[in-house]
């Protein structure tokens, strides 16, 4: 992927945040990038930085991190795509979307084993957000329901939620207000079996102390 210098300028982005996202050439090290990033666990409260700040900041949470995703992606040539994960009585999560091969992957940060990387193996966006599905939990409950079609957060202008000094509440509240798709019928949701004790505590595994410092593993 070429980066897209021109682009860079015209986002506004300074000559050390231009030389970070040049580095970042793929979709593999983009990743790699956002998940070594100490996590976001919001100690002043609810968090939507900008890439700007959340790159000063060095930390992120799963939105922030998609936003980073997706300004990398786009400086490089490829559309700055999300995906926002709705769940019943739990926490959304966002995502960034790539394809390869005409297929889709997912870049992602999260706390959790679960909500992570998708390799670009899946035929379709609905075909990705269902990988999903029996790992997004609320304790023993499969708490998934809705996915929004790819969002394109680049063509958003980039103060609203690249070189933004505030929080990018508008821009968060765009993404939960876009198109979103019912991934399971209402009876389909009644019948759902709860995950047994063992997958349970496997959720406790956690990559990040409360105070965002990653944990000795």
């Amino acid at each position: 992927m070429a980066f897209k210098e021109r682009l860079a300028r015209e986002i506004g982005l300074t000559k050390s945040e231009t030389a970070l996202f040049r580095k970042l050439t793929s979709p593999e090290k983009i990743q790699d990038f956002i998940s070594d990033m100490p996590s976001n666990a919001e100690p002043d409260g609810d968090t939507c930085y900008s890439v700007r700040v959340a790159l000063r900041k060095n930390r992120c949470h799963c939105i922030e991190a998609a936003f980073i995703a997706a300004c990398a992606l786009m400086l490089h040539g490829a559309p700055a795509l999300l995906m926002d994960f709705q769940a019943e009585g739990d926490d959304d999560h966002v995502l960034a979307l790539f394809q390869r091969g005409g297929h889709w992957g997912a870049i992602s940060k999260s706390n959790s084993i679960w909500l992570r990387w998708r390799d670009p193996v899946y035929q379709s966006p609905r075909e990705l957000a269902m990988s999903y599905f029996h790992e997004y939990i609320l304790g023993p409950k499969k708490s998934l329901r809705r996915v929004s079609r790819p969002f394109d957060i680049g063509a958003y202008r980039a103060e609203d939620w690249i070189t933004a000094e505030s929080h990018c509440w508008d821009m968060a509240g765009e993404i939960d207000d876009s198109p979103h798709i019912t991934l399971i019928t209402a009876q389909q949701a009644r019948r759902l079996k709860l995950r047994d004790r063992f997958e349970t505590h496997a959720d406790t595994i956690k990559e990040f102390a409360a105070d965002g410092k990653r944990k000795v593993i």
